[in-house]
């Protein structure tokens, strides 16, 4: 199947409906985004039939490496609702977790010093120190079930609505951690989208629907661009396509707010 940028997808036809079948590649995980197939079979089980993830079917072990087997969805990329998309994960922050998944720290402080472990894994920071941000968020004190990927390419527009998949690096966190992954100009370009623009970022963030949220956001959206930006170079420093134009949007959306 298109995509499958971390793992190999395919889809198998079967005598009632098409299966996904997930391939994982163990050491595709990379500093900000972990590829944790036990982690996705248990989310899938544990939102089976609400609609917001897969059907699961499978979790096998294999010559090759584990798979993660469910039910294909029909449907569409939803990139160009942004409204939906915020609706999505608002509804997905409001269920309580499965037991298990990795904890995401949060503010400015944890989000920066990432960065920071990034950039020192690269040979060539690109210049990138000199526009990390001076903020002083706390943490959230209301952590919750995060999808940790919701990329256009992981929103699906269905008949029953939004559902979302690729559930290989969820997590509890922070909710901003969401928002900053679905916003950053950065992950649409490469994860087939384009930058909402100011008036469709309003969009999500009122579909969203807690202004307490979209205000903590905005204050820590600095921090996230930066750390996004830093990623961005450490990709680009491996040759993976695209990622030094993606790191200069990153880098843009920072400045815009300086």
């Amino acid at each position: 199947m298109p995509g499958g940028r971390t793992n190999h997808i395919w889809r198998v036809e079967s005598d009632q409906a098409p299966l996904v079948v997930k391939l994982y590649i163990k050491q595709a995980g990379t500093p900000l985004f972990p590829n944790d197939d036990r982690a996705e079979y248990a989310v899938l089980q544990h939102l089976a039939g609400s609609g917001l993830a897969p059907h699961p079917v499978a979790h096998v072990a294999t010559a090759a490496g584990p798979c993660v087997i469910y039910r294909h969805v029909p449907g569409s990329h939803s990139s160009s609702d942004p409204a939906g998309i915020g609706a999505v994960l608002r509804h997905l922050h409001r269920i309580a977790p499965p037991a298990g998944l990795r904890h995401v720290a949060s503010g400015s402080a944890a989000i920066l010093r990432k960065g920071d472990e990034i950039l020192a894994q690269c040979e060539d920071d690109a210049g990138l120190r000199a526009f990390r941000p001076k903020l002083a968020v706390g943490a959230t004190a209301d952590p919750v079930f995060l999808h940790g990927d919701p990329v256009p390419a992981n929103i699906l527009a269905t008949a029953q609505g939004s559902c979302l998949i690729d559930w290989q690096c969820p997590a509890v966190g922070d909710r901003c951690e969401d928002l900053a992954i679905c916003l950053s100009p950065a992950m649409r370009f490469l994860y087939g989208g384009q930058p909402l623009g100011r008036e469709n970022e309003n969009r999500f963030l009122q579909a969203y629907g807690d202004p307490a949220t979209v205000a903590r956001y905005r204050a820590l959206a600095p921090a996230f661009h930066w750390r996004m930006a830093a990623y961005c170079q450490w990709r680009a420093q491996r040759r993976e396509p695209d990622n030094s134009h993606a790191k200069e949007l990153e880098l843009s959306a920072l400045r815009a707010l300086a």
